[in-house]
């Protein structure tokens, strides 16, 4: 899994890429074919950053969360948990679909029968 960190406008220190990377590597729990995680951090001007987080997956799935606040370090913390949220919505679609049959179909059809 590759893993770029980018700044606009502000510098990456050593601490924030390894709070970043340390998230980052808990989000193939949710979602087991992520490619490429890639964050963004923009600094306004000595305002309040904003963190960009955008999961690059297979099959061209992308999912894109933003997150701007005070604190850096907490801007990157709710990003991942918007993210964490979104790749486990994908995952129980995904399984979901997988079980979409003709089950409710036979309970219908042996109950009319029934009747």
């Amino acid at each position: 899994m590759l893993f770029t960190m980018t700044g606009k406008h502000i510098e990456i220190t050593e601490a924030l890429r390894a709070h970043a990377r340390e998230k980052g590597e808990k989000l193939p729990r949710y979602y087991n074919s992520i490619n490429h995680i890639e964050v963004v951090i923009e600094g306004n001007g000595g305002g309040s950053p904003s963190v960009e987080i955008i999961v690059h997956a297979e099959h061209s799935n992308d999912f894109v969360v933003k997150e701007s606040g005070e604190d850096t370090y907490a801007c990157i913390d709710v990003a991942m948990h918007k993210l964490e949220r979104q790749l486990r919505r994908k995952k129980e679609k995904q399984r979901n679909n997988k079980h979409i049959g003709g089950a409710p179909e036979l309970e219908t059809g042996i109950a009319d029968a029934g009747e």
